[in-house]
């Protein structure tokens, strides 16, 4: 099967499991949804689920945030790990929001990408999810389905960002993202099929037999 074959049967079959899927993390908006991307770092998505609406509660906004000191930041998100990192981070990009962005989140990935805790993939979901703007963000789920299913050498994820926006069309880029993510939790998991149970690693490799090894990020 060649490359562009697999890229249609993939995008058919993702969009026959997952029409149209949600963001996995709960938010109100472009603020809130910074703050949920940033705190699942190493963390679920359901467990960030749970600790957000008590953190949004005391502090829904910039403004609300940034008077909160970093200890009660803490106390809330503790149970999604990394707490001392993150806490300051929330605070600092909080009081930052409101000094240099008249407390809105900025729209661009650039700016985004100043913020304390906020990386690229973190920039890519905020722009993608709260703006509309097309981005490819890849997180570890990402990039061991780009591996399995053919469409990267997996050298890092920066490599597999560039393949996959070279692959498929740019109006898809927003909703092929959560639909892979989507798609890898439940039927192709890191520690299950290897490129070899589920129906997307069966159509892009019929004769593998062997455990597919990845490429870490």
């Amino acid at each position: 099967m060649k490359k562009s074959e697999r890229v249609n049967e993939i995008q058919r079959i993702l969009d026959a499991y997952f029409p149209n899927p949600d963001v996995p993390l709960n938010h109100t908006d472009a603020y809130t949804l910074t703050i949920a991307v940033l705190l699942s770092a190493q963390c679920t998505d359901e467990r960030v689920n749970l600790i957000t609406p008590k953190l949004f509660k005391l502090g829904p906004n910039p403004e609300k945030m940034a008077l909160l000191s970093r200890e009660q930041i803490y106390k809330v998100i503790k149970p999604c790990g990394l707490g001392p990192q993150k806490s300051k981070a929330i605070k600092e990009l909080s009081k930052i929001l409101i000094r240099d962005y008249d407390g809105r989140v900025p729209e661009d990935i650039e700016e985004l990408e100043k913020l304390p805790g906020v990386g690229h993939k973190t920039a890519s979901v905020v722009v993608s999810q709260a703006f509309g703007k097309p981005s490819f963000p890849v997180d570890t789920h990402i990039h061991r389905c780009a591996q399995r299913w053919k469409l990267t050498s997996g050298k890092n994820v920066q490599t597999t960002e560039k393949d996959l926006k070279r692959l498929f069309p740019v109006e898809k880029w927003n909703k092929l993202h959560i639909q892979i993510i989507m798609y890898a939790r439940e039927y192709c998991p890191a520690r299950a099929c290897y490129a070899l149970e589920c129906p997307i690693c069966k159509t892009c490799n019929p004769d593998r037999k062997r455990k597919f090894k990845h490429k870490k990020p």
